[in-house]
């Protein structure tokens, strides 16, 4: 009998992850016998994928003696983002975090969302849990309960913040550092979860990931085909014991961390990922809050090689993320988190990184430590009224504080005491009084606290004592979050933008082109060796001479048919105020209108081998020189698009970004107001002579909607006049969009 053994090797990937390949040779017996198993495959059960990353934050509960926890979970599930409904049963101590701000990010894949419940579960534990219906994970702990020797108290298993989806690249090692922080002060090590000891199922560990357990550090060694992976971890908690290995130290715990690695192709350098810049806080840093305190910080990262697209951040529910945009390498964003009333962990991570189209910034993590507070002694009152609230607090809870050294949020409002009582009167809009809104809740908040002068050592205690007068949100009827910024229409006036494309010498900046000087745009070293060619001696002499005598005749006045060898540029705005700067981040140019292909005009605001600037006096428009015959066009026609901003100086010491510098100054960029990006397409540009040239240049202008950098394109297709010149004269804006205004979440 032959042989009907059909052997299939690779894997089929689909749903279930595997892939077939089949041989090149195969018999068309052995593809029929191959196509019923396809068919079984296919018409089985639909396999669950994976979770992009998982973390369990444990709380031991007192009331039984830690036998049971609170388990605090998030997990990141590949979009479309699943339901959440059954996580919770019926009867179950259990609460799901819907939020009004999901976290999530389009980077890897198809993107991803953050899903976040609690759940009162036993202390070792563990179970599938399924996360809509199509992502299913695998939970497994063991929280104790331990007592602590040192104090008596029940163990805290670490916290571990969770980092969004991870990318690398191909041959690009690369490092990721676990963010891991214990209540108790213990020390934390990592380790590869242990299918032997039931804490994964079906987990592999990968030859080309590697991990220090004692510094919590894995390193992708860049020796991995593209794919994505998954890594599953144990984090524990070992009492400190100097001179004696972890490996002696029986650990008190252990909780799950689940990573997703994503390995990409990629053209550019190892060393091109984007970096943390600014004010952007350091890693592992920590940020005290107290009852209705409002915690914000600002995030800006550089990103020289490709324009950053998100800031994909995982942190606790509500957490507001505001005002982010980009201005040619820079990126930023700010993040606020407002305190209320909730039962989540004392620790919160946030941990973000920054996405472009194929790089991912080294993921940081900062921390929120929801201070303890200790309920307000017998006798004590505050009142709440319409235009203030009114503290007495009895002097007799005061003990061995010293009552000249307290004050509010301002020194200017007093603060008086007498043998028995002490009492402040705290008007609502001053003495430091803030406003926040929480939930749907409008929140006025001060705090009583020690104030010593810097001078002054002393052991005495001091006090911090939050006030807080809530008032309903029937009443309130406000925002959740609000930012008081001037409105884009308030800062820049009505205004339009447009791209012209004209021959050298023509339109309305005639004078500059005519017998244009160039602006020498210097690359730094590390931007330089990205372009793919350098400017020629002789370019780079044309570039900084003052008054360049370059010949026109060949653009036109060419024969018919002939193909054009330069054409300007002209990104314009009619912005009246008098400080606006024009900022032109990128520019592409492609044969066809939907940009499928597309090769850069301007890169990160630096010219490429085939562009110069034009210097004009106009600070609200830029010219580009292009010199056509360096651009492989195969085509007839092209078109272009460029993302701009309009910025003014807040300062009159500083002046808008140079974003093609050695150094981009960050303070310039914190120190500017800026429109949003926008996108800006050309009509069809030929790129050959079509007709003689006339006597006289007439300017024509087609119009269509301007496009934002985060909405699809709509523009209509316009048509190029009929000229030496081809000229293609684009896309007038007429809608003016508002950025920098009061923002509201709801």
């Amino acid at each position: 009998m032959p042989d009907r053994t059909l052997t299939i090797s690779g894997t089929f990937e689909r749903k279930c992850g595997l892939r077939f390949t089949l041989p090149e040779m195969l018999s068309r017996f052995k593809e029929n016998v191959l196509l019923q198993v396809l068919t079984l495959v296919l018409l089985g059960p639909a396999c669950q994928a994976s979770s992009l990353g998982l973390t369990v934050h444990v709380v031991p509960l007192d009331s039984d003696g830690g036998k049971m926890v609170r388990a605090h979970f998030s997990a990141i599930a590949a979009a479309p983002c699943p339901s959440l409904s059954g996580l919770c049963a019926v009867g179950e101590d259990c609460l799901v975090h819907p939020t009004s701000l999901p976290f999530n990010g389009t980077k890897p894949g198809s993107g991803w969302c953050v899903r976040q419940w609690q759940k009162t579960v036993p202390s070792i534990y563990s179970a599938n849990i399924s996360v809509g219906s199509n992502t299913e994970l695998y939970v497994s702990m063991n929280a104790g309960p331990n007592i602590r020797a040192n104090n008596g108290r029940l163990n805290h298993p670490p916290v571990v913040g969770l980092l969004p989806p991870l990318r690398a690249r191909v041959n690009c090692p690369h490092h990721f550092h676990l963010s891991v922080k214990d209540l108790d002060g213990d020390a934390v090590r990592c380790r590869f979860a242990r299918p032997s000891q039931g804490e994964c199922l079906r987990c592999t560990q990968h030859s080309f990931i590697e991990l220090d357990e004692e510094k919590c550090t894995l390193t992708f060694t860049g020796r991995a085909p593209a794919g994505q992976y998954f890594i599953q971890m144990m984090v524990e908690d070992l009492i400190p014991a100097p001179k004696i290995s972890f490996y002696g130290n029986q650990p008190l715990s252990a909780v799950p961390v689940h990573l997703s690695l994503t390995v990409e192709e990629s053209t550019t350098s190892c060393t091109d990922e984007p970096v943390a810049a600014g004010d952007t806080p350091e890693e592992d840093s920590t940020l005290f809050v107290l009852p209705y305190q409002e915690v914000v910080f600002n995030v800006s990262f550089m990103s020289q090689a490709e324009s950053v697209l998100e800031v994909a951040v995982v942190g606790p529910p509500e957490l507001y993320r505001v005002g982010f945009k980009t201005v040619g390498p820079l990126a930023l964003m700010t993040m606020a988190w407002i305190r209320s009333e909730n039962n989540l962990t004392q620790l919160l991570p946030i941990c973000f990184a920054v996405n472009t189209q194929s790089l991912q910034s080294e993921p940081r993590c900062v921390w929120l430590y929801q201070r303890e507070v200790r309920t307000l002694p017998a006798g004590t009152e505050l009142k709440c009224e319409n235009t203030e609230m009114i503290l007495s607090l009895p002097v007799s809870s005061l003990s061995n504080i010293d009552l000249a050294e307290l004050q509010l949020n301002s020194p200017t409002c007093p603060v008086t005491y007498n043998s028995t009582h002490l009492t402040a009167r705290i008007t609502l809009d001053g003495c430091g009084t803030k406003r926040v809104h929480s939930g749907s809740e409008l929140v006025y908040t001060n705090t009583l606290k020690s104030v010593r002068p810097y001078t002054k050592v002393s052991r005495q205690p001091s006090l911090i004592l939050p006030l807080a007068c809530r008032i309903p949100g029937v009443q309130a009827r406000g925002p959740n979050y609000e930012i008081s910024l001037p409105s884009e229409m308030e800062m820049f006036g009505p205004f339009r933008i447009w791209i012209e494309i004209l021959m050298p010498g023509e339109g309305p900046m005639a004078e500059f082109t005519r017998t244009p000087k160039f602006r020498s745009l210097q690359l730094s070293p590390e931007r330089s060796r990205r372009e793919a060619e350098s400017l020629s001696e002789s370019d780079t002499s044309t570039n900084s001479s003052s008054a360049s005598s370059t010949d026109n005749s060949s653009s036109t006045s060419g024969a018919v048919g002939s193909r054009i060898t330069q054409l300007d540029l002209h990104v314009m705005s009619n912005c009246s105020i008098e400080r606006a700067e024009m900022i032109v981040s990128n520019c592409i140019e492609s044969e066809t209108e939907d940009f499928a292909e597309s090769r850069p005009v301007l890169r990160q605001g630096c010219t490429t081998p085939y562009t110069l600037e034009v210097i004009t006096s106009q600070s609200s428009s830029k010219i580009y020189r292009m010199d056509l015959s360096k651009i492989e066009a195969k085509g007839s026609v092209m078109y272009i698009r460029c993302t701009v901003n309009l910025c003014i100086a807040t300062l009159s010491s500083l002046k808008c970004p140079d974003l093609c510098t050695h150094s981009l100054d960050h303070r310039s960029v914190v120190g500017s107001v800026f429109t949003r990006s926008y996108t800006v397409d050309s009509a069809p540009i030929s790129l050959v002579v079509t007709t003689a040239a006339p006597s006289t240049t007439a300017v024509i202008t087609t119009k269509q909607t301007i496009v934002p950098h985060d909405a699809t394109n709509t523009s209509s297709t316009s048509h190029a006049p009929e000229r030496a010149s081809a000229v293609a004269t684009g896309v007038i804006f007429t809608t003016i969009s508002i950025f920098l205004q009061n923002v509201f979440f709801y």
